[in-house]
């Protein structure tokens, strides 16, 4: 595993560095997959903000998954150890998921999933093109359904207005509702 620690608008000590890798590998110990864990570092200099002077980004890959984490903080070693416990916590919401999807494929209650099915390139290119039968649904029911597949967003058809939606996994935790006017 790598992890790549670097800092914008400021300059980090040699110790937060070690502490700050310590931490990030603690947390990846739930996936063995040995990949890359970028973490930034940024200061701002607006002292109307000093509830949230220090920020600290961890995003990295696991189980083929982007695993992207925020936290602020008025001091550095808060933000970091604030940010350390929600990537954790975020890893083990993943692997939990993955466990479950896998339980219920056993039982026969999802499809395996192809190999072809996984999109490896994520450039312009459309590699795949999937047809489907759209049958009126609500919000809601469109929310639960994005949570079964675990996807981080739902295409479907508003069965009480006829038109096409989008519900999608917002930052804060909660789900958001894309209409067409």
């Amino acid at each position: 595993m790598t992890i790549r620690v670097h800092a914008r608008n400021m300059q980090i000590s040699e110790e937060t560095r070690t502490t700050t890798e310590d931490r990030v590998k603690h947390a990846t110990r739930i996936f063995d997959d040995g990949g890359n864990v970028d973490v930034e570092f940024t200061e701002k200099h607006n002292p109307r903000q000093a509830d949230g002077r220090f920020k600290v980004e961890i995003t990295s890959t696991a189980a083929g998954n982007i695993v992207r984490i925020e936290a602020e903080a008025s001091e550095l070693r808060a933000a970091v150890d604030s940010a350390a416990d929600r990537y954790e916590r975020q890893l083990r919401r993943l692997k939990e998921r993955l466990v479950q999807r896998s339980r219920r494929r056993d039982k026969g209650l999802n499809p395996p999933i192809e190999a072809s099915d996984v999109e490896q390139d994520r450039g312009a290119v459309i590699v795949r093109t999937k047809r489907f039968e759209m049958k009126p649904m609500t919000a809601e029911e469109a929310a639960l359904q994005m949570e079964m597949l675990g996807h981080e967003f739902f295409f479907f058809l508003d069965g009480e207005s006829g038109q096409h939606c989008v519900v999608y996994h917002r930052r804060d935790g909660h789900v958001g509702l894309i209409e067409p006017e």
